[in-house]
């Protein structure tokens, strides 16, 4: 092999931190919008209303708000809106009719229904008293929330309930449910004053793209419109989750959140319907049951209270990405130095693909760190969500300067013998043992995902930013450095053969219009290929 100039190595370097530097670029081109989401000019008609902040959550059945904190909330939310909906009278929501009426705010007020007939008739009961307390705040009473889609109650009893309710009341009285459930229980429309639809096109079947979502909104309520022609239609809930997972076409983000409400709000101005957008703040308490895309559907975040597109400010996907860009370009850095302090202890030079690799691997790692660090903020929930998420960081952040150096010592890629094995394997030094520690992490966790997209896919994250950024340094030392005998471990085979068999399913199950399913089935099959090539060598002495 002959020995290489460090012109190379600099420009290579130099030209991993140009294309780290152009991808940020591109990432932060910000959108523009003919009209701002959120405009204290243009206030909303209304917003659903959860009063819930960090770890407080109604699934516990203590948990109760102080009137303070509505109170701060509805303040804030009288100046970008005219009406809150509420879900249920629980957890201190009785308090918001009385708050909203000081702040000049009207409320759609939600009567929880579910399996629980004398909780019902709680419910119903508080919901009565509110409206006679407070009838020039409260505009109409929601019977039920989406009680036939979970499955809870029957058709008859429910419409047994509204009517009761509108005997006992002067305001109208609605049920709110998925725009497919009216269609399949018309008995429902008979008892309503009004039909209360929700249209999330995220959450569809066959899911929407963001571009088409407003269209497909418009489309399906002018169908209902034909249905139900004699009562007014009014949209329950819609709007667009700010992160989360892919749903074939439909991608969270903060640039499709806003473009969509922004089309959705433009488009009821023009056609003069009705619209309740879900919801005002994130509820992180949802991603405990819809997983992270659940606590995002928010126009103002949970964390500081504010509005996530203040008008006239460009919209991002990231907002911070100078930073992101620099600590990619950092460790990028980061790993050509690791390669080059390892030669100053070797007394030979490495050849132009060893140069290659660690490029690769610092550039691959460079681009993906701020988008790793993103998803680790957003899609970590709970101990075991940060200690998952953190671990695949921790192992991607180490795993391309640990292998720059395993290339320029001619080391190949540890195996799990080397780690755990019998003593003939271990593996001889302290960089050798933590990089065979990473590759054992990022093999876990990349086969508990895999499996998690095999059998239980519909609320899992795509890791494939973290996860990218420790398999392209393995993949590349594997082919740099691979030993020409040895033996096939069988932990890799196994590992290997789940992985591809995951991601043969992943693929065909997620569609080919996800691409972060695609590019995470992509991994899979390149940490599948890098483990099957694997070869323990026995080191006896």
């Amino acid at each position: 092999m002959e020995p290489i100039s460090l012109r190379t190595p600099l420009a290579l370097l130099l030209s991993s931190l140009a294309m780290i530097a152009a991808l940020w670029w591109w990432l932060a081109t910000p959108i523009t919008l003919a009209r701002a989401p959120i405009d204290p000019a243009a206030k909303l008609q209304c917003v659903s209303y959860a009063p819930f902040r960090g770890a407080q959550s109604p699934l516990v059945p203590s948990t109760q708000i102080s009137p303070e904190q509505i109170e701060q909330d509805l303040a804030q939310l009288a100046k970008i809106t005219e009406c809150v909906r509420t879900y249920s009278i629980e957890n201190g929501l009785d308090q918001v009719p009385a708050l909203a009426g000081k702040v000049g705010l009207k409320v759609l007020q939600g009567i929880w229904l579910s399996s629980n007939r004398t909780k019902n008739l709680a419910q119903i009961a508080v919901a009565i008293e509110l409206v006679k307390e407070n009838p020039d705040v409260i505009t109409a009473l929601v019977v039920g929330n989406e009680v036939l889609l979970r499955g809870e109650m029957t058709t008859s009893d429910l419409a047994a309930h509204i009517r009761s309710v509108k005997s006992r009341v002067t305001v109208p009285v609605t049920y709110a449910d998925v725009w497919e459930f009216w269609l399949r229980n018309r008995e429902i429309y008979d008892a309503v004053d009004f039909v209360t639809i929700h249209i999330l096109p995220y959450w569809e079947d066959m899911p929407v793209r963001a571009k088409n979502a407003a269209g497909h909104v418009d489309d399906i309520r002018r169908r209902m419109a034909v249905a139900f022609p004699n009562k007014e239609i009014l949209i329950g809930e819609t709007g667009w989750p700010s992160a989360g997972r892919m749903r074939e076409g439909a991608l969270p983000s903060r640039a499709n959140q806003a473009r969509v409400v922004s089309e959705i709000l433009d488009l009821a101005t023009r056609e003069k319907f009705r619209v309740n957008l879900i919801e005002a703040y994130d509820q992180p308490w949802k991603r405990q049951l819809e997983g992270t895309v659940g606590g995002y559907w928010g126009m103002i975040d949970d964390a500081h209270r504010r509005v996530k597109y203040p008008p006239g400010e460009p919209i991002s996907n990231y907002p911070f990405w100078k930073i992101q860009m620099a600590c990619g370009m950092a460790l990028s850095a980061f790993v050509f130095l690791a390669g080059w302090l390892t030669l100053r202890r070797r007394p030979w030079k490495p050849g132009v693909a060893a140069w290659i690799a660690v490029g690769t691997s610092a550039t691959t790692a460079g681009m993906l760190l701020g988008i790793a660090a993103d998803k680790m903020y957003y899609e970590s929930y709970g101990f075991g969500g940060w200690l998952q998420w953190g671990a695949l960081l921790a192992a991607a952040i180490a795993s391309p300067m640990l292998c720059a150096n395993a290339a320029m010592s001619g080391r190949s890629l540890p195996t799990f013998l080397e780690l755990i094995g019998p003593r003939d394997f271990r593996a001889k030094g302290v960089l050798g043992a933590l990089l065979g520690l990473v590759v054992v992490v990022t093999t876990l966790v990349a086969a508990a995902t895999a499996l998690g997209f095999a059998f239980d896919p519909r609320y899992r994250d795509f890791p494939f930013a973290s996860l990218t950024m420790a398999v392209v340094p393995f993949t590349a030392l594997m082919l740099l450095n691979r030993p020409k005998d040895g033996v096939r471990p069988i932990a890799e085979s196994a590992f290997a053969g789940l992985l591809l068999a995951c991601a043969l399913f992943m693929g065909f199950n997620e569609g080919s219009q996800n691409w972060q399913s695609m590019w995470t089935c992509a991994v899979y099959l390149l940490l599948a290929f890098t483990l099957w090539r694997a070869r323990a060598l026995q080191t006896r002495g």
